[in-house]
C-alpha cells in the first residue's frame, strides 16, 4: 500500500500517516488540531510484514485502509514534556523591577 508520512511542526516526534497524498479532511478535527501544522516527510510502500520502527506495519495498514490515516505518536513521557513549556521563572518574581 502506496502510503504519505507527515511530520507535526508542533508535536515533536509526531507523525501523520495517510493513504492518500495531501488528504487532510480525512482528520478528526481534534487530531488536526493537536499535530497543528504538517511537513510532507516521505512517502512509502508499506506492507503488513515490512518493519516499521516504531510502529505496528500490520496495524498502520489497516488504519489506512479503513480510515485513510493513521497518527504516530511519540510515546507518553515524550508527550508529557511537549505539552508545556519549561519552568522559566514566576511572574510574581518580576513585581520589584
Amino acid at each position: 500500500m502506496h502510503s504519505y508520512v507527515y511530520a507535526s511542526l508542533r508535536k515533536p516526534d509526531a507523525y501523520l500517516w495517510l493513504a492518500s497524498r495531501d488528504q487532510f479532511d480525512v482528520l478528526p478535527p481534534s487530531l488536526a488540531l493537536m499535530l497543528g501544522e504538517l511537513r510532507f516527510a516521505l512517502e512509502v510502500e508499506l506492507s503488513g510484514e515490512r518493519r516499521l520502527p516504531q510502529e505496528d506495519a500490520q496495524l498502520v495498514v489497516e488504519h489506512l485502509r479503513t480510515q485513510g490515516w493513521h497518527p504516530q505518536l511519540p510515546p507518553k513521557s515524550t508527550m508529557a514534556t511537549c505539552n508545556h513549556l519549561p519552568y522559566q521563572s514566576d511572574p510574581a518574581d518580576r513585581r520589584g523591577e
